[in-house]
């Protein structure tokens, strides 16, 4: 699927959607409660500052068809759908369409966030719709097996398409209304497909998602350094030294793990926790209640607290388990590879609720967002194979092997460090040029931080990075004006 070869913005931010561990998992939802916190003062300080209030947001369902591509097929689903008038300059004001990706969406997809405050200057109606399989948007018997088949990234964008002629029927809308699409991390490729796919529908996209881990932790500007990544390295592989001599039982006890790593399928599941947690530091950096990079490294580098000379790297990634622990308030480190497969294999859907089950399934079935670590270059332990994330698969994704793993590219980790070295800034002329997509290189900044309200506290790339998405929002919405005068 090609790209529509103007209007469309790619924000490149820190880490790829990507299959993790329960670590990660476990990181990213407390990371989305805290946004859900933030997002909640951010629309008590709007009202107190004399903004609409939430009053104006209804929520509502849609049901669309399981299958759009079989006309024998007349199943059905509900698709959640939240709008907000608040700022909507009826009858002819733009509609901002905000893509509901691997998780949950709720009143606060059209209450707070960057989109929300464009969509005020603009007088733009807001809609937000959930992804298919994931949230509310799902039958009862949707995480059976037998039932994923439905669940893919095509039928998620006839979705929108099926949703943007229900919402143009409901509030009559015409090609007076211009449509811009948001989203972040997979909902950010969603959003730039929807441009490439149907630029009828949509008049431009933004994007918000990207790749870069290795860069993060050597970047000086963020709390990195040099010496982090080689102590990260060195810390792993002595972990790995002592798990191939016999002492998983001391290791276990050392990293505090919930059971003691025996088999190999446990002990990489304990290195899979061990990288979450740096992973989850790179992508959610200064997102608050988790370590931010420059605690991370100042854990693994600090050369004031003295240990054995011999084990230094792995005592101080003992000390950076111990404090991601308590920070998350959790009992013990992650190392079961049954209570992966019982979590992947959970079709409940209140226990689902995060999606992991769906989310797995479409990385074996469509994207192969794998995290391994086979590539010299890479910190983290080469036990984290691309063989061992397709094993995987094969267990729990599908009844048949020959359609559960697809030929399809592994995302390894060390692959993300490498940054397209001419997308390093935003340029003024970008904004001018009409032949080409742009593209938006945040440096020190956090996975999707840019569709977040603005806040003090924000980095300067981040400040202008917001600043160069309104001006190309505010230009496309000229030009569809010009071209319907025209």
């Amino acid at each position: 699927m090609l790209l529509s070869p103007i209007r469309c913005i790619i924000l490149l931010l820190l880490v790829n959607s990507v299959y993790s561990g329960r670590v990660l998992r476990k990181i990213k939802e407390r990371v989305r409660k805290i946004q859900y916190e933030k997002a909640k003062k951010n629309v008590l300080m709007r009202a107190v500052n004399g903004h609409k209030s939430m009053g104006e947001v209804r929520d509502g369902k849609i049901h669309q068809p399981l299958d759009h591509f079989d006309s024998q097929n007349d199943e059905t689903f509900p698709q959640r759908f939240f709008v907000n008038e608040a700022y909507w300059e009826r009858p002819h004001g733009p509609v901002f369409l905000y893509i509901g990706g691997e998780g949950p969406i709720s009143e606060f997809s059209v209450l707070a966030g960057h989109h929300v405050d464009m969509a005020e200057e603009h007088g733009a109606l807001l809609v937000a719709l959930e992804h298919r399989f994931y949230g509310k948007s799902i039958n009862e018997d949707g995480l059976e097996t037998e039932n994923l088949g439905d669940l893919s990234s095509q039928q998620a964008l006839t979705d929108i398409a099926e949703f943007h002629q229900y919402i143009s029927d409901r509030f009559d809308l015409s090609n007076k209304n211009t449509w811009i699409s948001f989203g972040g991390s997979y909902a950010g490729a969603l959003s730039a497909w929807l441009r490439g796919k149907f630029p009828h529908l949509v008049y431009g996209a933004v994007a918000s998602s990207a790749p870069v881990v290795g860069l993060s932790l050597a970047d000086k500007d963020v709390g990195g350094s040099d010496k982090c990544v080689g102590d990260i390295w060195e810390a792993f592989a002595a972990v790995e030294a002592a798990l191939f001599a016999g002492n998983a039982t001391e290791v276990g006890k050392d990293f505090g793990c919930c059971e003691t790593p025996e088999d190999l399928e446990d002990q990489i599941e304990l290195m899979q926790s061990l990288a979450d947690i740096v992973i989850g530091t790179v992508a959610y950096n200064e997102e608050g209640g988790i370590l931010t990079i420059e605690e991370l490294c100042d854990i693994m580098t600090n050369e004031t607290e003295t240990f054995d000379s011999e084990t230094e790297a792995y005592d101080r990634l003992i000390k950076l388990v111990q404090t991601d622990r308590a920070t998350g308030e959790e009992p013990c480190l992650d190392a079961s590879h049954k209570q992966t497969i019982k979590d992947l294999s959970d079709t409940n859907l209140d226990s689902a609720y995060n999606g992991e089950r769906q989310w797995y399934y479409q990385t074996c079935t469509e994207f192969g967002f794998y995290q391994t670590c086979e590539d010299a270059s890479c910190p983290f332990s080469r036990m984290l194979t691309l063989q061992a994330q397709t094993d995987l698969c094969l267990l729990r994704c599908s009844t048949s092997p020959s359609t559960v793993c697809p030929d399809t590219s592994p995302s390894p980790i060390s692959t993300m460090e490498v940054a397209t070295p001419t997308l390093t800034g935003v340029l003024e002329e970008d904004l001018d040029k009409e032949d080409k997509d742009m593209a938006i290189l945040i440096e020190g900044s956090a996975h999707c931080a840019d569709m977040n309200p603005d806040s003090a506290t924000d980095h300067p790339a981040l400040k202008q990075a917001r600043k160069a998405i309104e001006r190309k929002v505010a230009k496309w919405l000229k030009e569809a004006a010009w071209k319907l005068m025209g």
